[in-house]
């Protein structure tokens, strides 16, 4: 039995929202795979006489498809959907009965006009907590248009076919045969992508808001729901909602919530956004900000939208090392998320770059799958709690190597090594490896505001108690500005007063 009672119970709930029957066909093999697969077809048919399942050879074995009675609906799951990807399964189960996606109408206008056969294979490891999302978007656009397939493949149930296509970091997708893109999307990303991004000319006739958000993580949400509730009119431009959570695996600090998952907690935020009266612009990066009568936020689509106040909140990205050999290697063996791409890199010989909680975190878990797991520190000593070092210490295939200053990662087609300099001795080293995971701290979203809103010299926005920059009626809010910590419940709260405050302004000017 593959599901335990807890899930089989809530499995049993969903699939009684069934609307019509489907068919599973089912292409299995005798390997443990196949028979995993088997055993998690059977427990899905016991639990709903609108399952059936036909036999049938399938592109690859072992795999199964979903589909309507008589209709190949093009959504297929090669390996078994379990861990992140069993609400991917769960979703497609639904959808291909006949339960509408949560999707925008203007979304599912523009799946509906790709012309051409578009088939789609997405590279994911079970533990990847941001492959769900590519995932279940192409199972969206495959059960809205019929010129448009996709099959998820687990890269360890079908490891040579991976490491054949040189595939080095998940989500990976492919288009007809041809690398797609690399790294979480949303389906609206996606759309972009395939050329159905909403142009300039779709924001022309916006009035001007009250409070304009620009920024969709856990500061910008809270500022546009404060902001609407005040019954003003409140725009968010989001580039994707959740921000950096949507890369965060395990949350255990937000009060009065144990346990949560980033991509569940951004989730939830884009929901409650959308209980009230905000004009959201997803999928959009603000390009420059001015102040004139109103404050301007032009777009990189060369939309410009007009508000009375504004709100910043674009938050911050990992940061990058800045050697030779990072870019060139990204997704090749230079990678930034151990929960996605670890299992990529199983009996392998890898590198963490950083000492702090996330480095050591990393460290960690990575040691459970890798070889051996070197992990370097540029200061003298490491910056992780000390229940993580100990831990890290423990372990018998780790080694820990501080005061190393990182100058080069070096491959041919994909990374075979590192080079570093030891700063008490001045001696220059290099480390055979397969794999560099980069975790050396942030780096705030504010380049596009050059030369108009006051920064520090790292980039972040200078803010007063009340969240005001430099510029009359534009505020700021999370991990972009100076604030003295960067967690999650900071950035709410923060958010909340900068829509306060920008409510302050609007009533007394």
């Amino acid at each position: 039995m593959l599901l335990d009672a807890d899930i089989k119970a809530q499995l049993a709930q969903y699939l009684q929202l069934l609307e019509n029957d489907i068919v599973l066909t089912v292409s299995a093999g005798d390997d443990n795979v196949s028979r995993d697969m088997l055993a998690l077809i059977d427990e899905l048919t016991a639990m709903s006489p609108k399952i059936k399942v036909e036999k049938a050879k399938l592109e690859r074995t072992p795999s199964f498809s979903v589909n309507r009675v008589g209709e190949n609906t093009g959504i297929t799951f090669a390996g078994v959907p379990l861990g992140h990807e069993f609400t991917s399964l769960v979703l497609a189960l639904l959808q291909v009965s006949g339960r509408p996606p949560k999707v925008d109408q203007d979304v599912i206008d523009r799946i509906q006009q790709i012309k051409g056969k578009h088939h789609f294979e997405t590279y994911v490891s079970l533990t990847c907590h941001n492959c769900p999302d590519v995932v279940q978007a192409l199972n969206i656009m495959s059960v809205l248009n019929p010129n448009i397939s996709h099959t998820m493949i687990d890269g360890a149930a079908f490891k040579e076919e991976a490491e054949q296509k040189g595939i080095m970091a998940v989500p990976t997708v492919f288009l007809n045969g041809k690398l797609f893109a690399s790294g979480r999307m949303s389906i609206e990303d996606i759309l972009a992508k395939l050329g159905s991004a909403p142009d300039a000319s779709s924001f022309a006739d916006k009035e001007p808001f009250d409070v304009l958000v620009i920024g969709g993580g856990p500061a910008g949400a809270t500022a546009a729901i404060y902001a609407a509730r005040k019954g003003i009119r409140t725009g968010i431009v989001a580039e994707r909602f959740g921000g950096q959570i949507l890369d965060t695996l395990g949350i255990e600090n937000f009060i009065s919530v144990k346990y949560t998952e980033g991509p569940k907690l951004a989730a939830s935020i884009e929901e409650h956004v959308k209980q009230y009266n905000v004009d959201i612009m997803s999928s959009q990066r603000a390009k420059r900000l001015e102040k004139k009568d109103l404050i301007e936020v032009e777009l990189e689509n060369g939309a410009v939208l007009k508000s009375k106040t504004v709100v910043i909140a674009t938050g911050a990205r990992w940061r990058n090392l800045g050697v030779p050999g990072e870019e060139e290697f990204k997704n090749k063996g230079v990678a930034y998320c151990p929960h996605c791409d670890g299992p990529l890199f199983e009996g392998k010989h890898v590198a963490v770059i950083g000492g702090g909680n996330s480095g050591v975190e990393a460290a960690i878990d990575l040691a459970g799958i890798a070889s051996h797991v070197t992990l370097l520190e540029f200061a003298p000593e490491l910056k992780a709690d000390a229940v993580l070092q100990d831990r890290l210490y423990s372990l018998p295939n780790v080694t820990v190597i501080k005061n190393a200053q990182t100058t080069e990662i070096t491959g041919t087609d994909k990374v075979n090594g590192l080079t570093y300099i030891d700063r008490e001795t001045g001696e220059e080293h290099h480390i055979e490896l397969q794999g560099v995971f980069v975790q050396i701290g942030l780096v705030p979203n504010t380049e596009w505001l050059e030369g108009t809103v006051e920064r520090n010299r790292f980039g972040e926005i200078i803010v007063d108690k009340r969240g005001a920059t430099n510029i009359e009626g534009v505020f700021a809010a999370g991990d972009c500005t100076d604030s003295a910590y960067k967690q999650i419940i900071i950035s709410m709260g923060s958010g909340a007063t900068a829509a306060l405050s920008a409510f302050d302004y609007l009533i007394r000017h």
